[in-house]
């Protein structure tokens, strides 16, 4: 029977009267696509990250080069940049989970390169070092990790693996603003790149766009370069010249993937809230974990003492004792009005991924056994008080019939 209660969809973005004046005045100021707002949003965005370096002298020396922030329309955009940037093509491997979205994996073939997918360590969800290590080839050029639902992978050994092999490492950080890793944000990281996305169910959000971040200054410059083309100069920096200059030329065949304006208006403005966003989020999971507590599921694995999850996602896995299977817990969901979904059918499991490099389930155990049970519940920051109780209460009755 269906629910009489309004529906609670598995995401919503939450925008507030600042975002809508921010678009409006983009609208209004006559440059809608690639400008100064977007300009803007990399400058506060690199400013954000920097307010968390750790200096030097205190355990830090991270920030000796200085982090630049890349607007475009997508983080697969981002991360497709940052492999081309640093070479990947033809012959090469890239390694990553087979616990992730097609995007991940797929920017690495628009390059020619061959990916190589690896399994999940079972209780972080997240890319295991061990197996990233016995997939080290001579062909390797890259990893990328990817930070499940918010949680950081490890990247003390991942970033070690890569420093051993003289492998470059671009971290996937779709789930992962504003996530911490032995007490440092994403993105300040040692990796080559970090890419984020502001996607619509992200923790902040521009509608479709991403962030590529880098402190390798000629990673920075190819990117920018071929974001838009391949063209020595954008269209800001010749239309806004103090003389003449419409001259540019076309230094490589590019892509057409920079962020506008309208989109990093949202931007500007979602920024400024992550943080009041990420304690909401925080709120929401810990009530999630104390009332599942002795329900036949597996919550999901917070952080290192003093490191900071996004929660993205709130993905529990129901227990070989649950009274009902993972697709009719999702249907059952649905019927007392509330939506669930699935993160992810892991790319072993597609028909692409698994006909060009031959794979099985059995590959990859430890991903293949958390699919067949995982359940991503609803986590957006819209949500009041009494719609997790309603989410809660609709969970024990389905694990405590």
């Amino acid at each position: 029977m269906t629910s009489p209660l309004p529906f609670l969809p598995f995401a919503l973005p939450e925008i507030g009267e600042e975002e809508i004046a921010e678009v409006v005045d983009t609208l209004r100021s006559g440059w809608i696509t690639t400008g100064p707002k977007a300009r803007r949003f990399e400058d506060d965005f690199t400013a954000f990250l920097n307010s968390h370096l750790v200096p030097r002298g205190e355990g830090g020396g991270e920030d000796r080069a200085p982090l630049e922030s890349i607007a475009v329309n997508s983080a697969t955009a981002g991360l497709h940049l940052a492999l081309e940037a640093i070479g990947v093509g033809p012959g090469d491997e890239v390694i990553t989970t087979t616990h992730t979205f097609t995007a991940t994996a797929e920017v690495a073939r628009y390059l020619g390169a061959d990916v190589v997918l690896v399994d999940i360590d079972p209780a972080t969800m997240n890319i295991d070092p061990r197996a990233v290590e016995a997939a080290v080839t001579s062909r390797t050029k890259a990893i990328i990790p990817v930070h499940y639902a918010g949680l950081a992978a490890d990247m003390q050994a991942l970033l070690a693996i890569a420093h051993r092999h003289g492998l470059r490492v671009v971290e996937d950080a779709a789930h992962a603003l504003p996530t911490t890793c032995g007490g440092k944000l994403v993105g300040t990281l040692a990796s080559d790149a970090t890419v984020f996305s502001f996607y619509a169910n992200k923790t902040i959000t521009t509608g479709e766009g991403g962030m590529l971040v880098t402190r390798d200054a000629a990673l920075a410059k190819r990117a920018r370069v071929m974001r838009l083309h391949g063209m020595s100069r954008d269209a800001f920096d010749r239309f806004t010249a103090t003389v003449p200059s419409w001259a540019y030329e076309i230094v490589a065949p590019g892509f057409k993937y920079n962020l506008t304006d309208i989109a990093a208006a949202l931007g500007l403005q979602q920024l400024r809230r992550l943080e009041a966003f990420q304690r909401r989020r925080e709120t929401i999971a810990a009530q999630y974990d104390e009332a599942f507590a002795g329900l036949p599921l597996v919550v999901p694995p917070r952080p290192a003492p003093g490191d900071r999850h996004s929660w993205h996602l709130y993905v529990v896995r129901l227990g070989d004792d649950a009274p009902l299977p993972r697709d009719r817990f999702i249907e059952r969901m649905f019927e007392a009005g509330i939506g669930c979904s699935v993160h992810y059918i892991p790319l072993h499991l597609h028909p692409y991924w698994r006909d060009r490099y031959g794979l099985a389930a059995a590959q990859f155990p430890h991903s293949q056994h958390a699919y067949e049970r995982m359940v991503t519940l609803p986590l957006y920051t819209r949500m009041s008080d009494a719609d997790v109780r309603r989410i809660c209460r609709a969970v024990r009755t389905l694990l405590c019939p």
